[in-house]
Order: structure tokens, then C-alpha cells, then sequence
């Protein structure tokens, strides 16, 4: 597992060596804004604010981004910290030039490892400076809106400055009509179930003091992708919070990060917190396609006795279909971070179907018992499935989905 955090990097490599036309034009433009006396005031070190901005897939967006703080934070002494999960687009490699020609530029590169609230943890963490802020790279945000957050910390009135895409009630245009109102729930559920005093508690754009910060990290998670919320959540102490407006803005490069396996992390954070971190985010998530494995197991095993197939061969092989259902569920949304591709995920459900074999023969076994002494087959395969999910569950959380 490796990291690779810089303030000035030679590229190095073939892809490197002989770039594409669109690369070329991408990584002059991040040079022209390292060149320009706007980055490079002279008289800013050391960084009074770390501007966080996590990235996945955001090349074009980069240079574009720094431009824009470099004009709204001009006399301020501030640094951007791009923490990228491995993006497969060259993002890294925009932000190295740009981190060539400017100390306010640095970098992390995530490798083997996945999500925006880890990634915004990370960055953080990395910041010296007294305050910090965190901001999207999709450009749907307004850096211009930094310098008034950052007046509000200097003022000492707030621990943290949200801005706000309600707080005068206006709509937000970067937003489709399903997500807005998406956003309006996920909202209303965060601030009736974690009585977050704020209109906009799913803010991914805010500022907040660094010290507030590395006394809340320990209790912070580093799955979903709200970390506010998570911050306002764990503090020890509530925080003082101030808002600020801010118009939502239509994206421009790229694609959205959202989808349904966000939003069940959204949810699991909600059910976290709520139990006071006694239920984590990966075992509800764990628990979700546990009992979604049941519902193909029982399918399957009615299908099959329905199609004149004995039960016991009924039962090894709706297990099996739960057991496959279950590996490539958790796969996609338990462990997202840790996501198998290609062969690795061939392999992985070999090893997955192996180490559960013990369960798969454990949970026949029972299942059988039950059903000659009374013939009710839900009963039996309910008892079945529940063997051998407590199996997959150890062997997945151990060995399958082991960090690396």
C-alpha cells in the first residue's frame, strides 16, 4: 500500500515519455497556470489554509480548479492538496506538473484504496496550516466563497463554515430535479436523525479548523462520502457552526460520483452514528447483502422443489446462487474500496467459494436436519442460510476482502 505525496516530481514512464495530443494540451495548460504570478505570489509561506480536493478521473478539471483559487485567494497564503485514488485518466500527472512549478500545489496518490471521505480524511491530515477547506474538483462549487469562510475562522466566531446550497432557499442549478430532491431527503433524514443544526448538513464544500479536525480523526470513517456530517456527528464537543451561500454549479467535465452504492453508505452512516459507532458502515452494508442472499436463497431453493428437484440438491444449489449473489453484491458495495477487477475478481470468488465451502456443507447439513424432522421448508432453508452467511461473513471480513 503506498502513497505518494509531492511538491515537485519528474513524470517518468512510457505514457509519460510520449504523451497524447490530448494530454499535451491538458499538462500545457497546468503548466501556463504554475507559470502565472498569481500562483506564485512569493510572499505566502507558510500556508495559512489547505485547500482539500479529492479527485477521481478529474484531469480536465485540475488545471481549470487551481486557476480559479489562484484568482479567488490572491494575497491569501494558501495550498491546494489533490489526493487522487489512482485515477486511470492521468489526473496525478496534471496535478505533478502543476506541483513542478508551484509549492502551493501537492499531491497524494491512493493506491488500493477507494472513497471520498478516506480520501478527504487523508488531505486533511496532511495539512500543517490552521485552517483547512474542502472542495469538489468537478467545479460545481464556488471557490470564491473561501475567503469569506476563511474571514468567519479568522474571526474566531465558528469552528466551522458550511456553505449552503439553502440557506436563502434558493435551488441549486447544478442539480437534476431527482437528485435535488434526493438531496432535500438525504438532508431532512440527517437533520432530524443527528440533529445537525444546519440547513445543508450534506455539504461536501466547507471550511474548518485543523485542530477540530485532528481531535475528531480517530472516530471518523473512512467509507461514504460525507464527511461533514461524520465531523459533526463524532465531535466530542458540538462545534460552532456558521453558513454561507452558494449556488450550486452545472458540471462541466467529467461524471457524477454518485450512485446507489453511495447513498446505502449514506444510510449506513446515518445507522452508525445513531448506535454511537457500535454498528459500522461495512457490517450494515455486509448485513444488507446478507439478508438480500437469503431472498435468492429461499427464490431458488422454491424454484428448484417447484421444478421436482430433491431438497437436498435443491439446497446446495440455491446456496451456491446466494453464495455467488453474495460475493459479487459485497464486491460492488461492502467492499468498494477494496473492489477485485478482472482476474483478481475470477479469483477472488474461487477463493471466496472455497472458503465457504465449510459453511455451504455446514448449512446443507442443518438445513437437511431440519426439514426430516419437520418438513417446512422455509424453516429449513432459513436455518441453512443463516450457517452460511455467519461463514461468509468471516471468511470475507478476514481473508477474500483482506486490505492490501
Amino acid at each position: 500500500m503506498a502513497d505518494d505525496g509531492f511538491a515537485a516530481h519528474e513524470v517518468t514512464g512510457p505514457e509519460a515519455d510520449t504523451p497524447s495530443t490530448a494530454d499535451r494540451d491538458v499538462l500545457s495548460r497546468a503548466a501556463s497556470v504554475g507559470d502565472s504570478p498569481e500562483l506564485l505570489p512569493g510572499s505566502v509561506w507558510p500556508a495559512e489554509i489547505t485547500i482539500v480536493i479529492p479527485t477521481l478521473n478529474e484531469r480536465d478539471n485540475v488545471p481549470v480548479l487551481a486557476e480559479r483559487l489562484a484568482t479567488a485567494l490572491e494575497g491569501v497564503a494558501w495550498e491546494a492538496i489533490f489526493v487522487d485514488d489512482d485515477s486511470g485518466d492521468g489526473t496525478i500527472e496534471v496535478v505533478k506538473e502543476l506541483s513542478r512549478r508551484s509549492p502551493r500545489i501537492r499531491g497524494i496518490r491512493r493506491v488500493h484504496r477507494r472513497g471520498l471521505a478516506g480520501a478527504s480524511l487523508e488531505g486533511m491530515l496532511a495539512s500543517a496550516a490552521p485552517y483547512v477547506a474542502l472542495i469538489d474538483a468537478d467545479l460545481q462549487h464556488d471557490e470564491t466563497r473561501l475567503r469569506d469562510m476563511l474571514d468567519i475562522l479568522r474571526s474566531g466566531e465558528a469552528d466551522v463554515v458550511v456553505a449552503s446550497r439553502y440557506v436563502d432557499s434558493r435551488e441549486s442549478e447544478g442539480l437534476s430535479q431527482v437528485r435535488h430532491a434526493g438531496s432535500r431527503a438525504a438532508t431532512w433524514f440527517a437533520q432530524r436523525l443527528l440533529k445537525a443544526p444546519l440547513t445543508d448538513p450534506m455539504s461536501g464544500f466547507f471550511a474548518i479548523r485543523r485542530e477540530a479536525v485532528d481531535r475528531v480523526a480517530p472516530k471518523l470513517s473512512d467509507q461514504g462520502f460525507k464527511i461533514l456530517l461524520d465531523i459533526l456527528a463524532s465531535a466530542p464537543e458540538p462545534l460552532r457552526v456558521r453558513e454561507v451561500p452558494y449556488v450550486f454549479r452545472p458540471r462541466i467535465h467529467g461524471e457524477s460520483k454518485l450512485d446507489a452504492a453511495i447513498v446505502l453508505e449514506y444510510l449506513g452512516l446515518i445507522v452508525a452514528k445513531l448506535t454511537g459507532d457500535l454498528v459500522s458502515i461495512r457490517f450494515l452494508m455486509f448485513g444488507l447483502v446478507g439478508a438480500s442472499g437469503v431472498f435468492v436463497n429461499l427464490a431458488a431453493l422454491w424454484a428448484l422443489l417447484n421444478a421436482g428437484v430433491g431438497f437436498t440438491a435443491a439446497q446446495s444449489a440455491a446456496m451456491l446462487t446466494a453464495m455467488t449473489s453474495n460475493y459479487t453484491l459485497n464486491n460492488a458495495l461492502t467492499y468498494r474500496d477494496r473492489r477485485r477487477r478482472g482476474w483478481r475478481f475470477v479469483t477472488g470468488l474461487l477463493m471466496f467459494a472455497a472458503l465457504c465451502s465449510v459453511g455451504l456443507v455446514g448449512g446443507v447439513g442443518v438445513s437437511t436436519f431440519i426439514y426430516e424432522q419437520a418438513p417446512r421448508w422455509w424453516l429449513a432453508g432459513l436455518a441453512g442460510a443463516a450457517v452460511g452467511t455467519m461463514w461468509n461473513y468471516v471468511t470475507s471480513t478476514a481473508i477474500t476482502w483482506r486490505g492490501r
